[in-house]
Parts: structure tokens; C-alpha cells; sequence
């Protein structure tokens, strides 16, 4: 599929072909929600914890005999059931991440990357360089009419990064790090054409 190219002053940098595999597939939504879910099942700290009987501050004596006191049994002041006891089946500190086959991931990659360009909110940059003026790139942008946008590139450049730091929904990924969570997450996606180069690589 041919695509035309643009450079960030919105000028024709010329056309390149995209790979049908990779950005005219058919997009999976399920294969994508499965590798979203991975995603943020993975970034979760899994640091909540609560105490449990045998954990929380108090003494380990029976409060009072077991018969005669007209009080119903008790073995620990330390139970669930009083006001200083512990939690009951509470969350512990555990890892929430679990494995998905590389295939799914991949699968999920490329259909995110079909469906911007089904959508039409693909958009193909000669390059991703400038000088590292966040007023001047936010001109740029708004001429292009982004208001959330993603941009890839092989190996970002810095005084790029550093200009759309500042700027609210821009982002900016190395190829290795794109994904469908944050390509799902942007309205336009932008990639160069070393970009465009090392996706194939990456999804050969």
C-alpha cells in the first residue's frame, strides 16, 4: 500500500510502500484487548497487603474463660471480628503479570498498527528531528491539526523528545518500545521512515 510521506512542516517528502501483512491486515479487537490487558496486568505494582491474624499487634492470650461468662466464645482478641483484629482473606504482596504467547502479542501489535491506518490516522514523517523548543514544535503540531499523537522512530532523537516533552497527549517511542496499548491510546500515530523500516524488522 502506498502512503505519502510528510515532513513536520507539513510538505511532501514523497510516497513509500507499506507492507499489506503488517499495516492492511484485518484488526483483531479481541487479540488487542488480550494484549492490553496483558499490559497493564503487567505494570501493577502488586504492593497492596493487609495484615492477617497472625500478623497484627496484640496479645496471643484467650480474653476471658471459655464457659460461664454469658459472653460468647472467644479464642483472640486478635480475630476478625474485633476492632484491632486482622483481615480476612485480604490482598497480599503478589506479582499480577502472567505470560502471552509471542504470536498473540504480535498479532496485537499488527492489528493496532492496521487499524490506524484504516482509520486513516496513520501518518508516515520523513523524519523526527528539531531543535528542542517546545513553543515552536506545539505550532507545528497544531498546523497538522495533532492534538494526541504517538510518534515512532528507529532511535529517538533528543532534542525531538525534548521538545514535545511538555506537550499534553504527545508521545514519542523507539520502534522496540511501541505498543498497543499506547498506540490504542493515541489518536494519530506517526512514524518515520527508519520507523517504517525497523517495525518490519521487528515483525519479520
Amino acid at each position: 500500500m502506498q502512503v505519502p510521506v510528510i515532513t513536520l512542516d507539513n510538505s511532501s517528502a514523497g510516497e513509500i510502500e507499506l507492507p499489506e501483512a503488517l499495516f492492511g491486515a484485518a484488526p483483531r479487537a479481541d487479540i488487542m484487548a488480550r494484549v492490553v490487558h496483558w499490559q497493564l496486568a503487567k505494570r501493577r505494582a502488586g504492593t497492596h497487603k493487609t495484615k492477617g491474624l497472625g500478623e497484627v499487634s496484640g496479645t496471643t492470650k484467650k480474653p476471658y474463660r471459655q464457659k460461664g461468662t454469658g459472653n460468647a466464645r472467644q479464642g483472640s482478641l486478635r480475630a476478625p471480628q474485633f476492632r484491632t483484629g486482622g483481615v480476612v482473606h485480604g490482598p497480599v504482596v503478589r506479582d499480577h503479570g502472567y505470560s502471552l504467547p509471542k504470536q498473540v502479542r504480535r498479532l496485537g501489535l499488527i492489528s493496532a498498527l492496521s487499524q490506524k491506518a484504516a482509520e486513516g490516522k496513520l501518518v508516515v514523517l520523513d523524519v523526527a528531528e528539531a531543535e528542542a523548543k517546545t513553543s515552536v514544535m506545539a505550532k507545528k503540531l497544531a498546523a497538522l491539526g495533532w492534538t494526541s499523537a504517538l510518534v515512532v522512530d528507529a532511535t529517538v532523537n533528543e532534542g525531538f523528545a525534548r521538545s514535545v516533552s511538555n506537550l499534553p497527549k504527545v508521545d514519542v517511542l523507539p520502534t522496540i518500545g511501541a505498543n498497543v496499548y499506547d498506540i490504542l491510546n493515541h489518536d494519530v500515530l506517526a512514524v518515520t521512515r527508519a520507523g517504517v523500516e525497523a517495525l518490519k524488522e521487528r515483525l519479520a
